[in-house]
């Protein structure tokens, strides 16, 4: 049978002491040593705990989701194609007018204050087709009614006609955001519409003020100052017609001195007037 535990003698109790001092120990309050300090500061870093949601319950079969109707733009070739197909269905000026209105595939409309489609008359023997309608066409929503619209009337009243014997358009019937010059794709989806209105009104000749419309009506790639003054075909969809480009009223008042080649211009168009008479 083992002894009992002797407690330590005196001595060894000294010595222990000794060693306590030698190691800086001052109070003995557990079997092993605990640094307190490391122990506080541990604590109050410690993140909290993270709450996590409980993930979602699924059914064991998925439900069918109602399907939604994608949208889809049309192309600029389908949006030339109803602009084709809206202007071939207008019987009359008056119903060409409100197709236009109603047409939503020109960007342009989004921008202009007002639709400047046509003035003078329906049955004109003479149709003038300008460039793209500026601020003043774009405000009152008729066709050379700015600043180059008396320059017009006196250049009708030069050869003997008015405004109310003409019938004026314009290349485009909304104003472009700028006064810049409309985009190709804006010209096509235009251009069905101004077909149908020359041909409505079935003219003897057409007059093309300005560069865009003799580029975009005329069968040529010449620039305006060589082609103006000469005769061109132009197809109304009824009858082939005689077609011919000048200067536009606007570029008159910059450049007054080309007034004289204009002039040239209407006076072949009043002989062709005058002999298509005789």
């Amino acid at each position: 049978m083992a002894s009992e535990l002797q407690p330590p003698s005196p001595e060894a109790l000294a010595a222990l002491l000794d060693w306590y001092v030698a190691n800086d120990v001052d109070v003995a309050i557990e079997e092993e040593a605990v640094n307190r300090l490391v122990a506080r500061a541990a604590e109050e870093i410690a993140p909290e705990p993270i709450q996590r949601p409980m993930p979602p319950v699924f059914d064991a079969a998925p439900r069918a989701q109602p399907s939604l109707p994608i949208a889809t733009a049309r192309t600029p070739e389908a949006e030339v194609l109803a602009a084709r197909e809206a202007a071939a269905s207008a019987p009359t000026l008056e119903a060409l007018r409100d197709a236009l209105g109603r047409f939503e595939g020109c960007a342009l409309k989004t921008t202009a204050k007002s639709l400047v489609f046509a003035q003078g008359n329906p049955n004109a023997r003479v149709v003038l087709v300008g460039d793209p309608p500026g601020r003043d066409e774009d405000l009152q929503g008729e066709p050379f009614s700015g600043a180059a619209g008396p320059l017009v009337d006196r250049m009708l009243a030069a050869i003997g006609l008015s405004r109310a014997e003409v019938h004026l358009a314009n290349i485009v019937p909304w104003r472009p955001p700028g006064n810049r010059a409309p985009t190709p794709q804006e010209t096509a989806v235009c251009r069905p519409f101004l077909d149908r209105q020359i041909e409505l009104v079935d003219p003897d000749y057409l007059i093309c003020l300005g560069p865009m419309a003799a580029k975009e009506l005329l069968p040529t790639t010449e620039g305006l100052l060589r082609i103006r003054g000469q005769w061109f075909p132009y197809d109304t969809g009824r009858r082939r017609i005689r077609a011919m480009a000048t200067l536009h009223p606007s570029y008159l008042l910059l450049q007054p001195l080309q007034k004289r080649l204009v002039w040239r211009d209407l006076l072949a168009l009043r002989a062709a007037l005058d002999e298509k008479n005789a």
